[in-house]
C-alpha cells in the first residue's frame, strides 16, 4: 500500500468536533470544537449538520497549516450500523445507509462517516472506520436475558475497549489473540467486558440500564420496582429514560458527574459521597468477576482505562476487589482518537486486513 505519511482521524459528539492528524505512529495535533446549544439548535436531524461539521473540520485543518491534499487515510468513529465483529472497516455505501435508516440507533458519528466517506472520495483515499459501537462478538449464551421477549444485545465502548485489550497484551508479550482479559471502561458510561481470544464474548449494555451504575447511567436495576416505578403513575415514558441514560448513576446521588469534584468533597469529610463512590467502586468489581467466570477463571489481565481510571481512589479500591483474579493495569483516558489512528496503521503496514461490511 505504501508508507502512510498522514492520517486524518475524526470524532463527532453531540456537542463537539474533535480532530486529529497522525503521522505514523505521532500524533501531530489533536483539537476539539464546541458546539454552543444555540448553534445546533436548528437542526432537526445528525444529518443535517453535515456542512457544518465538514466545514469544521476543514477549517480545523486549515488552522493548522494542513491540506487535504497531504493526507493519506480518513479515519471515523463508528456510528450506529448493523451487529458486526470488530475489525477494521471502509466506510461504504452499505454502511452508511444502514445508519441512515437509524434502525441501529442514533449518535453524531454517523454524519462523521459520510463526510468522511465524501472527503476520501474527493481524493481516492480509504475511509475507515474501527471497532464501531455495535460490534457484537457475543458467546450464544450471552444474548439470554431471562425472558424470550427480551435478548441481551452487545453495545459498549468498543473502540477504547479493544484498544486497551490489545495494548494489555503487548504489555504481557503476547497478541490480542492469545490472551484472555477483562476491559473496564470507566468513564460516564461503564462497560466491562470479556475478550477471549481476541473476541469480546460478553460485556453489560452499557447504554440501555445493565451493569454498573456510572456517573450519569443508572445502569441494572432491580426489575420489579423498575416496573412499578414505570406505573407508578409520576414519572412519563421520557422522564425514566432519563434517569436510565444521563439522569442516573453518580449524578443522581450526588448531583455531579465530574470524579474530581467528588474526590474533593470526600476529602473535605463528605461521608455520603465517600459511601456513592466506593459502591461505584464495588458495582465495577462485582462486574469484573462476573467476566471471570465468563472466562472460566483464566484471566490473563484485567484493565482499567476511561476518564475515572485516573482517580488512584477509584483504582485503589478496585484493585483490593479484584488483583485475587489477576494482574491490575492502567490505561487511563478515553485514547479513542489514537486507537482510530493506530487501526488505519495497522491496515496499512498489513498487520490486519479490512473486514468486509
Amino acid at each position: 500500500m505504501g508508507e502512510v505519511k498522514r492520517i486524518l482521524v475524526l470524532n463527532l459528539g453531540s456537542t463537539s468536533t474533535k480532530v486529529a492528524v497522525s503521522h505514523s505512529d505521532r500524533m501531530l495535533f489533536t483539537d476539539s470544537i464546541n458546539h454552543p446549544a444555540d448553534e445546533l439548535k436548528g437542526f432537526k436531524t445528525i444529518f443535517e449538520q453535515y456542512d457544518l461539521r465538514k466545514d469544521t473540520i476543514l477549517a480545523v485543518l486549515a488552522k493548522h497549516g494542513i491540506s487535504l491534499d497531504e493526507i493519506d487515510c480518513i479515519a471515523s468513529r463508528g456510528g450506529n450500523s448493523k451487529p458486526i465483529p470488530g475489525g477494521i472497516y471502509p466506510i461504504g455505501d452499505a454502511m452508511i445507509e444502514d445508519m441512515k435508516s437509524g434502525k441501529f440507533g442514533q449518535h453524531p458519528n454517523m454524519c462523521g462517516g459520510i463526510v468522511a466517506r465524501d472527503l476520501a472520495r474527493e481524493r481516492n483515499i480509504p475511509a475507515l472506520t474501527v471497532d464501531p459501537p455495535t460490534i457484537d462478538e457475543f458467546c450464544v449464551y450471552a444474548r439470554y436475558s431471562g425472558i424470550p421477549q427480551i435478548k441481551r444485545q452487545s453495545s459498549f465502548h468498543a473502540l477504547n475497549s479493544k484498544a486497551t485489550a490489545r495494548k494489555a497484551a503487548a504489555r504481557l508479550g503476547k497478541g490480542y489473540e492469545e490472551v484472555n482479559l477483562i476491559v473496564a471502561h470507566l468513564g460516564g458510561g461503564i462497560s466491562v467486558s470479556a475478550h477471549l481470544k481476541g473476541k469480546a464474548v460478553d460485556v453489560n449494555n452499557s447504554l440501555d440500564g445493565d451493569g454498573p451504575f456510572a456517573p450519569e447511567r443508572a445502569g441494572g436495576l432491580p426489575a420489579g420496582d423498575l416496573v412499578r416505578l414505570c406505573f407508578s403513575g409520576d414519572y412519563t415514558r421520557e422522564q425514566v429514560l432519563k434517569l436510565l441514560q444521563g439522569g442516573g448513576g453518580l449524578v443522581a446521588y450526588l448531583g455531579t458527574t465530574s470524579g474530581l469534584e467528588i474526590e474533593k468533597r470526600i476529602a473535605g469529610g463528605d461521608a455520603v459521597a465517600a459511601e456513592v463512590f466506593e459502591a461505584l467502586s464495588y458495582q465495577v468489581a462485582k462486574e469484573i468477576g462476573a467476566c471471570a467466570a465468563v472466562l472460566e477463571g483464566e484471566v490473563d489481565a484485567i484493565a482499567l482505562t476511561g476518564s475515572l481510571a485516573y482517580s488512584e481512589r477509584l483504582t485503589g479500591s478496585l484493585r483490593k476487589r479484584i488483583s485475587f483474579i489477576a494482574p491490575v493495569l492502567l490505561d487511563p483516558g478515553e485514547n479513542e482518537m489514537d486507537a482510530l489512528a493506530a487501526g488505519a496503521m495497522r491496515y496499512f503496514n498489513g498487520e490486519e486486513a479490512l473486514s468486509v461490511y
